[in-house]
Parts: structure tokens; C-alpha cells; sequence
């Protein structure tokens, strides 16, 4: 009797590729991409709005909900940059294989751009602060770090599946 769960959750600072390299490997996979952020803005509207109008903490339990359904799904899982602030979501992802993914200032500046990332309006300075303060959660909970600000993402997708792999015990099947 085994408990579906998440196949690999993806975790780490806004623009850092979690969604664009989760679609990837989800296609290499074979399953399911569920995607927090997304879940989120289905059920409740744009994340920006959330944050104007009922503030980050109404928008953290929505994403907590959200983050909680995920888990449970056999699927590719990423989370929203600051779903690791939730002490139950720590909790959670001990149970679960974590990737961290990293960007360098220069790279992220690009992908941030907009004003859609309600926590960055500010810009790099204002991520770069921000990825300060999350950076020792994403450390703790993650089993696997890669850096995307410059290679390809379906080469970083490729090493998550790889790593996978070698994680596999030998009696779990496909």
C-alpha cells in the first residue's frame, strides 16, 4: 500500500526556471506538471491581485491549500518562490525529493522583469534581498541544487531526470 505523492517538487527563488523547467521534465517523465502557482490563480485570480487587494498572508494560505493538494498528486510539483515559509510545507517536503533551482542576479533581471512578482516590483535589488533571507530554507530542504542561469532548461530538466534515476531503489518500478 503505497501513498501517492509527489514524483520530485522543485523549489527555490522567483525566475529561477522552477515552472518553465517543470513543464520539461514532466514531459520527460511521462506525468503530471502541478504547478502551486497556477493552481492558485485558477481557483482565486491573478497573484498580484490577491496581493493588493487581501494582502501576502491571505495569499500564503491559499498557497499552503494549494501546496498541500500538490504533494498528494504523483507529478512533477513546483512551488511558488516563498511556499517554503510555511512551517507545514518544511514539514511536508521531508518527505518528498527536493530540487533546488539557482539564478544569478545578472540572468534573473531579465526574467523578472514586468512587475507580474508582486515581492520583486522592486527589482534585482529588491530579489536579491529577498533570495538573502530564503536562501538557508532553500538549502534545508532541498537534496539537490542546480544553477539555471546559464545553461538550457531541458539540460537542467535531463540532470533532475538523471538524478532521479540514481535515487530509484531497485525494487521501485517506473
Amino acid at each position: 500500500m503505497s501513498e501517492e505523492r509527489a514524483l520530485v517538487v522543485l523549489i527555490g527563488a522567483p525566475g529561477a526556471g522552477k515552472t518553465r523547467t517543470g513543464k520539461r521534465l514532466s514531459r520527460l517523465l511521462g506525468v503530471p506538471l502541478v504547478d502551486t502557482d497556477k493552481l492558485v490563480v485558477a481557483e482565486h485570480g491573478p497573484i498580484a491581485d490577491i496581493f493588493d487587494e487581501h494582502g501576502e498572508d491571505h495569499f500564503r494560505a491559499l498557497e499552503r491549500e494549494a501546496v498541500a493538494r500538490a504533494l498528494s498528486e504523483r507529478a512533477v510539483v513546483t512551488l511558488g518562490g516563498g511556499a517554503v515559509l510555511d512551517a507545514r510545507t518544511q514539514a511536508d517536503l521531508a518527505h518528498h525529493r527536493v530540487v533546488q533551482l539557482t539564478v544569478s542576479p545578472e540572468a534573473v533581471a531579465s526574467r523578472i522583469a514586468g512587475g507580474k512578482r508582486p515581492l520583486v516590483r522592486g527589482g534585482v535589488d529588491a530579489w536579491t534581498a529577498l533570495v538573502a533571507a530564503r536562501q538557508p530554507i532553500y538549502d534545508s530542504l532541498s537534496h539537490l541544487t542546480i544553477d539555471t542561469s546559464r545553461q538550457p532548461l531541458e539540460g537542467v530538466a535531463a540532470q533532475i531526470a538523471e538524478w532521479l534515476e540514481s535515487q530509484r531503489p531497485q525494487s521501485e518500478e517506473p
